[in-house]
């Protein structure tokens, strides 16, 4: 699946989106939701994303301004613009920013489609390009760079699954946040924040069988310093609140 996050300051536009495109089908999963551009750019700052669908007209920070902060920031993922306004000014701008397409509200359900498989094929053909560079021998390289990178990474955030971010873990590693995202999912599979998130429950999970830690403690050990936060995480997780599963140990 290609996370994609949706930026919108109209709240019943965002919540059709969201709910009744088949974002899945397609190969799509909404990661998150934010009303402005700022939001947005805290968070795929420091979150692995691959497509930014964004409206134009937003408080704070315009989809314009989005659009140029990744474009010099060099943050790897693509931008659809969807908007109300069919000005030229805007498609000419957006292109300059490298925005991949322009869709004018309210979107019709054929060119959602047309323009989110064709944007899936664009990134599927760009995942294979990648994994073509590689070079032929690698298992014959034994430990290659791509190798110890990754190890490096996995290691770092074993031990510092607590405090661990996207951010800290390239500076220890030396590369860029945003290519060390794209990097590490081509790799494995897998994405960076995921993995993370699964060795932060797994902890959990092993910190929960000691009666010792109450559940808040537990949640802080991990690096989450919002109980709530973490109880809904562990939910999403392993199906159970963290209360239950430590009663059925």
């Amino acid at each position: 699946m290609y996370r994609l996050v949706l930026v919108d300051d109209e709240v019943s536009s965002r919540n059709a989106l969201c709910n009744y495109f088949p974002w899945n089908q397609i190969g799509f999963e909404v990661v998150s939701q934010f009303t402005d551009g700022c939001l947005a750019l805290d968070y795929i700052r420091k979150n692995p994303v691959d497509v930014i669908f964004c409206d134009i007209i937003m408080p704070n920070m315009d989809g314009l301004l989005l659009a140029k902060k990744i474009y010099q920031e060099k943050i790897g993922c693509k931008i659809i613009f969807l908007s109300a306004y069919k000005k030229f000014d805007y498609a000419r701008e957006a292109l300059n920013y490298g925005v991949r397409d322009y869709l004018v509200k309210p979107a019709k359900y054929k060119d959602l489609m047309e323009v989110f498989q064709r944007l899936r094929m664009e990134l599927d053909e760009e995942k294979r390009m990648a994994f073509n560079r590689l070079p032929p021998d690698m298992e014959a390289m034994g430990q290659s760079v791509c190798d110890k990178t990754i190890h490096a990474v996995n290691e770092y955030l074993s031990r510092n699954y607590k405090n661990a971010t996207l951010e800290n873990t390239a500076n220890y590693i030396k590369m860029n946040p945003s290519y060390l995202s794209q990097y590490y999912y081509l790799k494995t599979g897998v994405h960076f924040s995921d993995n993370l998130l699964k060795i932060r429950m797994e902890r959990a999970a092993v910190l929960l069988d000691n009666y010792r830690y109450k559940i808040k403690e537990v949640s802080e050990m991990v690096g989450y310093m919002n109980a709530k936060n973490f109880t809904k995480a562990f939910k999403k997780y392993y199906g159970k609140l963290p209360r239950d599963y430590r009663q059925n140990i």
